[in-house]
């Protein structure tokens, strides 16, 4: 994951210093950046550029992004995605009523124009990039301007100048055959694109050819300018900054310093406000001056007259130094007259500009302006989006990058061999909205194949609404799917996770998914998994708040006994229905120290191992299943967490060769087992309480006809040879059970209860064959012994 995530102080470090970035002709101010860049880490120098995605910068006119990489056919495929699909999350979220389509077909002529190579100054056999990447511009200008819609170049090596790139026009479709090679020209740039697909090239279509990096040949050892980083993370591909309507099908990406395919957002600064643009007071209802020695207000009036505006009406206030987060705002035409009032705008809120509005004010509570400082921004993200048939491989830090785009499909990929430099994923979504960056919605990551990334599949890191659905996750010992806190409503359904792991902190849906040698960490909130299989697995569920999390219909069957397979249970109660787990794993197949009070219907566990056993965790059991694997003596169901076990209709089936069934030992446990079956298959206690607070057995049925001999006790009270040691057991009620033995064994014994035991319940019990062996001062009543 990004280096941020992990340095929240450096984090906190850079938002108090946020002055320094100041807008200065609608670019970024760098000098105050780099003068703290020298005191900050390697690893947490990353933030400072995430503080700045969406921000146009003009060093080497190479704009700072996030990339990303993606492939496409020039309409969506079909996929089995659900229009309908409901995510969870803070209310209902849906992605769309549509699918992404990307670009139309139909705006493009049926056959390409290809590019005069002489007619341009290009050349297709790797050399002269200057001329090349010149040519390669001024032909798609021309086809542009003379109603040419659909261009292609032959095949052949094109090398793409290091200090340019390839900047896409409006209304084309780039076909090229696969044989044709756009490489970037070696360097020791930190940051360039290959080609660019910026806010004014609406309706693009790149399909086919191949897309290579440098970073084979890279000089690491350059830096841009002296405050850079040094890193060499941010040579992209393929770049999509604030366009609409644009498919990327069938290339290559492959081999950059940085990302195969960005998919982002375009950050314009439109106003830097400081102390000496406010004065005291506010406005009125009617839009005019008025007194009020509690707030203050921009003195002038700041105008919407950037260009960038006229492709989508809305902008948003940034970075507040010494302001409120919540503020009016009040908008006027181009005579000065009032138009609309807006009240209780928060920060990073997007503002719609209304019809026929100019210029704005700004009004906050606030009574002084010392050290004010608040910027405005329009930031264009891509929209509608396809990207499918591609091939993303061997690109330092990621494959595609998400980070500031809506309504997004990327099907049918192949994603490998990212290595390099953090995240190092297949998929990135991210878009570092809470560091001054870009919003991720509506995407859709589906029927993709992910393998060989060292150290992701796919992250959802920010953003809202999200399906992942039928991709192979195979980047094995890696995370195949991480989902963090700043992401919400996220819907992961069909996907087959091949050795790779599953971390989740919130806020999603798991359906139908299949794990195999692998592991899970559903750690946060608002978490619902529904159908799950794993083999070789071990689901493992860490709720922070109280049923946080909810599974159902899940089952784990472990063929390898040399791995660990299981549920794992910890942190706050869940809730778990129809859980089935099955064969001996290496460890135990159930453990855990959850907090008391989680609800578990329909838990089978079968083939439970017979030297580990199972260590349940205190939760209400309905309805459950529990049998020993054969073989060893010592696997026990053990129920020593502090709290309260209940085990209601439950079945208990202990091997041939266990020495004890099910073992409670804790002086702070509550123990009920009502109306469940114990089948003994050997020479076995089924019930063996060595401390507890309170012990409650009620019409219970226990078989036991495989005793070698009656020098055994069925239900045993503490251990024995302690009967003249403190009591831990403090009390207990044993009452109409039936114990049925083949041998005179000990049905209920409490004669070891020790030194201050109060008297025990034991009331309309059955015992066939078996006997009582109880304290003196036990409360007995209603007992039968049956001898058969």
């Amino acid at each position: 994951m990004s280096y941020s995530r992990h340095y929240a102080h450096e984090r906190d470090f850079i938002r108090s210093n946020i002055a320094c970035i100041a807008a200065v002709n609608d670019q970024i101010s760098l000098g105050t950046i780099i003068s703290y860049m020298r005191r900050i880490t390697i690893a947490v120098k990353w933030i400072i550029w995430t503080l700045m995605i969406g921000i146009q910068l003009s060093i080497l006119q190479l704009p700072l992004r996030l990339a990303t990489e993606a492939g496409a056919s020039l309409q969506p495929e079909k996929t089995a995605y659900t229009e309908s699909n409901i995510l969870p999350g803070q209310g209902t979220h849906t992605i769309g009523k549509t699918l992404p389509t990307g670009a139309d077909l139909n705006r493009y002529q049926l056959t390409p124009h290809v590019i005069d190579l002489n007619k341009w100054g290009i050349r297709n056999d790797g050399t002269d990039p200057v001329r090349t990447t010149k040519g390669i511009n001024e032909a798609l200008l021309w086809a542009h301007k003379n109603g040419i819609t659909a261009v292609t170049l032959p095949a052949g090596t094109y090398l793409i100048d290091k200090d340019s790139r390839i900047n896409m026009v409006g209304n084309m479709l780039f076909d090229l055959p696969s044989t044709a090679i756009l490489q970037k020209e070696p360097n020791g740039k930190e940051y360039y694109h290959l080609l660019y697909i910026g806010p004014d090239a609406d309706h693009v279509t790149i399909r086919g050819g191949v897309y290579k990096g440098d970073r084979d040949k890279h000089d690491y050892s350059k830096k841009d300018h002296a405050g850079s980083f040094g890193t060499h993370e941010s040579g992209y591909g393929i770049a999509i900054e604030g366009a609409d309507f644009v498919t990327i099908d069938g290339v290559t990406s492959t081999h950059f310093t940085g990302d195969g395919l960005l998919v982002g957002g375009f950050g314009t600064s439109l106003h830097g406000i400081y102390a000496d643009h406010f004065e005291s007071g506010t406005f009125n209802d009617k839009g005019i001056p008025a007194a009020d020695k509690q707030k203050i207000r921009t003195a002038k009036p700041l105008l919407l007259d950037n260009k960038i505006l006229d492709k989508r009406r809305v902008f948003e206030l940034s970075n507040p130094i010494n302001l409120p987060e919540v503020f009016d705002i009040y908008f006027y035409d181009h005579k000065n007259k009032f138009l609309k009032k807006l009240a209780g705008v928060k920060v990073r809120e997007e503002i719609s500009i209304p019809y026929g509005a100019a210029a704005f004010h700004l009004v906050f509570a606030k009574s002084n302006a010392a050290g004010a400082h608040i910027q405005t921004w329009s930031r264009v993200l891509s929209t509608n989006v396809l990207v499918q048939n591609s091939e993303f491989a061997y690109n330092r830090r990621q494959g595609i990058t998400v980070g500031g785009a809506e309504h997004v499909l990327i099907q049918k990929n192949e994603l490998h061999h990212m290595q390099g430099t953090a995240p190092q994923s297949g998929i990135d979504v991210e878009g570092g909205f809470h560091l001054n960056g870009f919003y991720n919605k509506d995407i859709i990551i589906s029927d993709n194949s992910f393998h060989n990334n060292a150290a992701y599949d796919v992250i959802l890191y920010d953003g809202e609404n999200a399906v992942v659905q039928n991709n192979r996750m195979a980047s094995k010992g890696k995370i195949g799917l991480a989902i963090s806190k700043p992401f919400s409503g996220a819907l992961v359904k069909n996907n087959f996770f091949d050795g790779s792991t599953i971390n989740v902190y919130r806020d999603a849906t798991f359906i139908n998914n299949r794990l195999e040698g692998t592991r899970t960490s559903f750690s946060g909130t608002n978490i619902r998994i529904d159908g799950m299989k794993l083999v070789d697995s071990v689901l493992h569920i860490d709720a922070i708040e109280p049923f946080g999390v909810q599974a159902s219909n899940v089952t784990i069957h472990s063929v390898n006994k040399s791995l660990e397979a299981g549920l794992s249970l910890t942190g706050k109660r869940v809730r778990l229905d129809n859980i089935t787990i099955s064969g001996e794993s290496k460890l135990r197949t159930v453990t855990g120290g959850i907090e008391p009070g989680s609800i578990i219907n329909n838990l089978k566990v079968t083939d439970y191992n017979s030297t580990y056993g199972l260590s349940l965790p205190p939760a209400i059991y309905n309805n459950c299943e529990f049998a020993g694997a054969e073989g060893g003596a010592s696997g026990a169901i053990g129920v020593s967490n502090a709290g309260a076990y209940t085990f209601n209709n439950c079945v208990f089936t202990f091997s041939s060769t266990a020495f004890n069934g099910l073992v409670a030992n804790n002086p702070e446990l509550n123990l009920t087992i009502k109306k469940s079956r114990f089948e003994l298959l050997g020479h076995t206690t089924a019930i063996h309480v060595q401390s507890a607070a309170n012990v409650l057995l009620e019409d219970n049925a226990i078989v036991a006809h495989k005793l070698k001999n009656e020098q055994i006790d069925i239900i045993r009270l503490n251990e024995i040879g302690k009967a003249n040691e403190k009591n831990d057991i403090l009390k207990a009620a044993i009452r109409r059970n039936t114990i049925a033995t083949n041998r005179p064994a000990i049905g209920i014994s409490t004669i070891n209860a020790g030194v201050g035991a109060p008297s025990y319940t034991v009331e309309r019990n059955t015992l066939v064959n078996a006997k009582l062996a109880l304290k003196e001062n036990d409360a007995q009543n209603g007992n039968i012994t049956v001898n058969e």
